[in-house]
């Protein structure tokens, strides 16, 4: 993970899990699998998030599923196949590493990434990362401050930044 402090208390808020979102419009089943979702020749701004997958007890949450679809660098989904769009599994520890681009900015909604985790015997969480400091954010109707990326910064050519995910009993 790099220089990512993923412990449990680095990002999440345990005990309380993460506020669940729309998945608005653009969500497909049947992503690849892929950790990476760079498309080759992408002149974008590189971006990694990576964190954990938790219980609301703080306990990592091995094999879970996070799918994440997104804008491309154009602010446009990709409806007719898989670009900007995949899904992993979180690690024994509960870490996930999501490589992509900065997603665009289109009308009507702030920068975001969509995601949905699931695992065994927790709640389904369908919910939108968001970006600090974006000026769009305040307009935003559904924009939760609770879902900001944490430890934003540049390193290289790539902005990182973390985010834990705390899963409900289900």
């Amino acid at each position: 993970m790099g220089r990512f402090d993923t412990t449990p208390e680095a990002t999440a808020d345990v005990g309380q899990p993460t506020p669940t979102l729309s998945e608005g419009p653009y969500f497909k089943p049947g992503s690849p699998e892929e950790s990476s979702l760079v498309e080759n020749g992408s002149g974008a701004q590189r971006l990694l998030i990576a964190g954990r997958v938790l219980t609301t007890g703080g306990q990592a949450i091995s094999g879970a599923k996070l799918d994440f679809w997104q804008a491309d660098e154009n602010g446009v989904y990709d409806n007719g196949g898989c670009r900007y769009r995949g899904h992993q599994f979180s690690q024994q520890d509960g870490t996930y590493r999501l490589e992509t681009v900065l997603p665009r900015v289109y009308t009507g909604r702030t920068r975001h990434i969509h995601v949905k985790v699931s695992a065994n015997g927790m709640r389904e969480l369908t919910t939108q990362l968001y970006f600090p400091g974006e000026p769009g954010n305040a307009g935003d109707r559904i924009f939760n401050e609770r879902l900001l990326l944490t430890n934003l910064q540049q390193s290289g050519n790539t902005l990182e930044g973390s985010f834990d995910f705390v899963l409900a009993p289900g």
